[in-house]
């Protein structure tokens, strides 16, 4: 189970939000102030993700959540010169809007059946969509525990998709037939890896 909780700093659009969003609790306020933050127990939230037209105060709030317990925090940036700035900060993924059309190139040319891919930090690292396929006698994913898969270096799995459902990662969590599995690469040389690791076979035991 998990729960969304959205925070907008522009009262009449968090509330026409918390009118169509059913299932994602909205708060007006601003998600640099440390007391919203604190009162919303940031501590112990999976990922804290930053959105807005604003770069610094997307990089602010999300260092902020991050030092406030925060396990993962993702911003969007807008300058492509600070996603380099972020690179190495407490900040865990950085993504560039101008990346979209390079992720979009690169869902094509991937194999296995990889439906997404981001480019992150300028190329170096990349956040994947994968589909599992096959059974527990074709897959070296399907029917296992995230903690029973053998991920190649730097490889982490971040939330897997199942039907309408979004399920945040946690070792307990089994891979079925048809996840979308979202994966995020801190290096790029072990993509082929992961490519295999999806691709089901008749000879797998």
């Amino acid at each position: 189970d998990y729960s969304v909780k959205l925070i907008e700093r522009n009262q009449q659009r968090a509330a026409e939000l918390a009118e169509k969003l059913q299932h994602t609790i909205v708060f007006y306020g601003d998600a640099s102030d440390q007391e919203l933050l604190a009162e919303e127990h940031i501590d112990q939230v999976d990922l804290f993700i930053a959105v807005t037209n604003d770069d610094e105060a997307n990089i602010m709030s999300a260092m902020l959540a991050k030092r406030m317990g925060a396990k993962k925090v993702m911003v969007l940036i807008q300058r492509r010169a600070y996603v380099d700035l972020v690179q190495g900060s407490v900040i865990d993924i950085a993504i560039s809007p101008q990346q979209a059309t390079i992720s979009a190139l690169l869902s094509h040319v991937r194999k296995a059946d990889i439906v997404g891919v981001s480019s992150l930090r300028r190329g170096v690292a990349e956040a994947i969509e994968a589909v599992a396929h096959g059974d527990e006698s074709t897959s070296r994913v399907v029917g296992r525990s995230i903690d029973e898969i053998k991920l190649p270096p730097g490889t982490i799995i971040g939330a897997v998709v199942r039907g309408n459902d979004v399920m945040i990662a946690n070792n307990n969590l089994r891979i079925e037939q048809g996840d979308h599995v979202i994966m995020f690469l801190t290096d790029k040389k072990f993509i082929s890896d992961v490519e295999r690791l999806f691709q089901p076979s008749p000879f797998f035991l």
